[in-house]
C-alpha cells in the first residue's frame, strides 16, 4: 500500500511538473508577444485632427549633418512636455529600420526642466554656469530671457548608445536642434542622466558643457572650468 501511494504521489508531481513547465511556456511566448508588439508601436503617427506639424532635425551618419524634416504630431499643451515629447519621436526615427543614425528603440527622457536664463546677459556667458543640483530649479534665477532645457537621459537610452565622437554628438545636436526649431524660446541645453551629472554620453560626447541652440549647430559652450 505505501509503494502504491509513493507511486500515486510521483506520478503527481511529475503531472505537476509537466502543467508547470506548459504554463511558463506559454507565458513566455505571450511576452515576447508583447514586447514585439510594442517593438512595432511608433509614435511616429498622430490622430489627424491632434496632429500638429513639428521639425525633426535628423542625424546622417554617413554625412555627419542634420536634415530638418517634418512630421505631424500631437503634442501636449505644457512647454515641458512638448518638449519631451519631441525628443521621443525624434529617438523613434532613429529606431525605425534603415534609419541614417541607428539607436536601439528604448524611452530616451525621464523629464525635461525649462528654466529661465538671465535677460541681460549674453547666451554664452550664461552658459558657464555648471549644472550640479539634482532639482535644476535651484541653480537658474527667475528672469525673462529665453530658456534653459535640462534633458534628464534615462540610463538606459545612454548604456544602449553607439559610442563614438561623432555619433554621440549627433543625437545630442540631433537634439538640442529639434527643440529649438520648434520651441525657439530655448536658448541651450544641458543634459543629466538619471538626474545626475555624466562626464559623456557614451564615451566620448561631453555632457557637463551647456548646448548653444544656435543657427550653427556645432557652437558649444566651454564649461569645463569650476567657479
Amino acid at each position: 500500500m505505501n509503494q502504491r501511494r509513493q507511486r500515486i504521489v510521483f506520478w503527481c508531481m511529475i503531472a505537476c511538473i509537466l502543467a508547470m513547465a506548459v504554463f511558463l511556456a506559454m507565458q513566455r511566448k505571450r511576452g515576447r508577444e508583447r514586447v514585439q508588439a510594442l517593438g512595432n508601436t511608433t509614435l511616429l503617427d498622430a490622430p489627424p485632427g491632434n496632429a500638429t506639424p513639428i521639425t525633426l532635425e535628423l542625424a546622417n551618419d554617413a554625412t555627419g549633418t542634420l536634415t530638418p524634416t517634418t512630421r505631424d504630431v500631437a503634442l501636449p499643451d505644457a512647454p515641458n512636455a512638448r518638449a519631451r515629447t519631441l525628443i521621443d519621436h525624434l529617438i523613434a526615427e532613429y529606431s525605425q529600420p534603415g534609419s541614417a543614425h541607428p539607436l536601439s528603440p528604448t524611452t530616451p527622457v525621464a523629464e525635461v526642466f525649462l528654466l529661465p536664463l538671465p535677460a541681460d546677459s549674453p547666451s554664452s556667458r550664461s552658459s558657464r554656469t555648471i549644472f550640479r543640483a539634482t532639482d535644476p530649479t535651484t541653480s537658474i534665477p527667475d528672469t525673462s530671457g529665453g530658456e534653459l532645457a535640462v534633458v534628464d537621459l534615462r540610463s538606459a537610452f545612454a548604456s544602449e548608445h553607439p559610442s563614438g565622437v561623432e555619433v554621440e554628438s549627433l543625437t545630442l545636436l540631433s537634439i538640442v536642434k529639434t527643440l529649438h526649431a520648434n520651441l525657439p524660446q530655448i536658448e541651450q541645453v544641458r543634459f543629466l542622466v538619471d538626474g545626475q551629472p555624466r562626464e559623456t554620453l557614451a564615451g566620448h560626447a561631453d555632457l557637463l558643457k551647456a548646448y548653444t541652440a544656435s543657427s550653427n549647430a556645432h557652437t558649444e559652450t566651454d564649461s569645463d572650468t569650476n567657479p
